[in-house]
């Protein structure tokens, strides 16, 4: 058994499951209000930065901190470029004009790229679950851009969506990576080393392109960065970990769905951005598909036979 038995660990694992999928889904809106005061590049290069400095301190209390292991390095930089630089970089463009809630749903869609890459990279079979999952959630992204509910004339709505997707492509190779990778370190002992890389990785694109003169500070601003820092990187990474070690894969993965669900929910009742029909169709259907995949990742990993 992978997972904890004693069930009080596992009310606290589902308590920072839970924890997780408010703080993450919440995030998107607070993300896009953040970057009213903040440019993309800069903002992602302030969340890790704090959320390292949160980490190293946590690591630092437990007494594990230490330098990374030279084996581990080649997943260090792969997470911090692809997952965390990447993602977040593209992420933050894409929320300059696109919904919040659309931009969670769009992010989310990792484990829809991951499916067929680790059938052609990593010689995973590709069941009739995985299939029909895959086929699902291609079809939720089909209504999403239907020309009926997009503009595609528009080019900033055109360059946000092509990001996120993108950014969801750069996480799942960040996944297929991990998924090789032999580990030295734990995630938790890398990740502050992977912010703090990605943080400066940031800086250094930013300097040139966002320069020194847009900072615009306020108590908005600081709870901002406040939340992404200590709570949306350093508290979320530490919780992803625990709940990784407590509860069974199945109930960690299909619960991560309630992220996008959760960043929808709220982007409606703060922002007031619209519930189409489209996007209620289109978040169904590709929440159904990524069910489906786990769903048939699972089966795979306790080698059972997929119909």
């Amino acid at each position: 058994m992978t997972f904890s038995s004693d069930p009080a660990r596992r009310r606290q694992a589902l308590l920072l499951l839970l924890g997780l999928v408010v703080v993450w889904g919440a995030n998107w809106p607070i993300m896009k209000v953040g970057l009213a005061y903040v440019p993309p590049f800069w903002f992602a290069a302030l969340r890790l930065a704090l959320g390292a400095a949160t980490l190293f301190g946590l690591l630092a209390l437990l007494g594990r901190l230490r330098l990374p292991p030279r084996a581990d390095l080649p997943v260090l930089m792969s997470v911090a470029l692809l997952h965390m630089a990447g993602f977040l970089a593209l992420a933050n463009l894409a929320l300059l004009t696109v919904e919040a809630g659309r931009s969670a749903v769009l992010a989310y869609t990792t484990p829809l790229w991951v499916a067929p890459a680790a059938v052609l990279l990593l010689g995973e079979r590709m069941t009739r679950l995985k299939a029909l999952g895959l086929l699902l959630g291609l079809g939720g992204l089909a209504v999403l851009f239907n020309p009926l509910d997009f503009a595609w004339q528009d080019r900033r709505q055109l360059f946000g969506n092509g990001a996120l997707l993108l950014a969801a492509l750069l996480w799942s190779a960040a996944i297929l990576h991990v998924r090789r990778h032999r580990w030295s370190a734990s995630p938790l002992d890398l990740a502050p080393w992977q912010m703090l890389l990605a943080s400066a990785l940031l800086a250094a694109a930013a300097l040139p392109l966002e320069g020194l003169g847009w900072a615009r500070w306020s108590w908005e601003l600081g709870a901002v960065l406040a939340y992404n820092g200590p709570l949306a990187s350093a508290f979320c990474f530490w919780a992803a970990v625990m709940v990784a070690r407590d509860l069974p894969s199945i109930t960690t993965s299909l619960g991560f769905l309630g992220v996008p669900l959760f960043g929808v929910l709220v982007s409606t009742l703060w922002l007031g951005e619209p519930l189409s029909a489209s996007l209620l169709l289109g978040l169904a259907a590709i929440l159904g598909g990524l069910a489906l995949v786990n769903l048939a990742d699972q089966r795979r990993a306790r080698g059972g036979v997929c119909g």
